[in-house]
């Protein structure tokens, strides 16, 4: 955290106390949860931006995620079926799957002359 976010941070925590509780309620209006939205999004997305800086950081700690999570088969299967029934309701990103594939296969003719050979077999 940078000089300038601590000094921000310092300040604020003056102004808070300073200001006490007006409601009446009985409990103090203090701290972070007592805020108006819009102060507590300042403050969020200063420190999400000093974090946010350091890249190597931020890539270590994505690598370590994935590695915890792609270490639990079952859950990667359970994405990868999800994935794969959601693209193939996708008929035409099929299709086009299937023509390149077909495409890319009949180039090759050694390849078709086999299949040919086994079809004439049969």
């Amino acid at each position: 955290m940078s000089q300038a976010e601590q000094e921000d941070q310092r300040e604020e925590r003056s102004e808070q106390a300073e200001g006490g509780d007006s409601s009446g309620s009985g409990s103090s209006a203090r701290g972070f949860a007592a805020m108006d939205n819009e102060k507590q999004r300042q403050i969020a997305s200063k420190g999400g931006a000093a974090v946010s800086r350091n890249r190597e950081y931020m890539a270590a700690i994505g690598k370590r995620g994935g590695e915890r999570v792609s270490q639990n088969r079952e859950h990667m299967a359970a994405i990868g079926k999800k994935g794969g029934e959601r693209v193939s309701q996708n008929r035409e990103h099929m299709a086009s799957i299937g023509r390149k594939g077909g495409e890319a296969v009949s180039q090759d003719r050694e390849h078709m002359s086999r299949i040919g050979r086994k079809g004439g077999e049969s």
